[in-house]
């Protein structure tokens, strides 16, 4: 299994599925986003946090596997939430 493989697709598959919320649209665009380019970012996070897990258990089983890719969708939440809370603080002081 490739740790770096799923800890990038849980990366990407969170801040798709925080961009995909108009309030987090607001802090990092500046605007909401179409509705049809929301409903995208939706599906394309929950499509990569399906493929990370795919990757995962296909590495290491079911077992393992799962437990792999609770701490990679732990550790990328936590990233792509530091990440947010970092562009609104620099947003606010312009």
């Amino acid at each position: 299994m490739s740790h770096l493989g799923v800890q990038l697709l849980s990366l990407a598959a969170f801040g798709a599925l925080a961009l995909a919320m108009e309030r987090h649209q607001q802090d990092v665009f500046g605007r909401a986003l179409a509705p049809g380019r929301t409903r995208a970012l939706r599906a394309a996070g929950w499509l990569a946090l399906a493929a990370a897990l795919a990757l995962a258990v296909r590495g290491q089983g079911w077992s393992l596997g799962l437990v792999a890719w609770s701490g990679h969708i732990t550790a990328a939440a936590g990233i792509v939430f530091v990440g947010l809370v970092v562009i609104a603080r620099r947003r606010a002081r312009r």
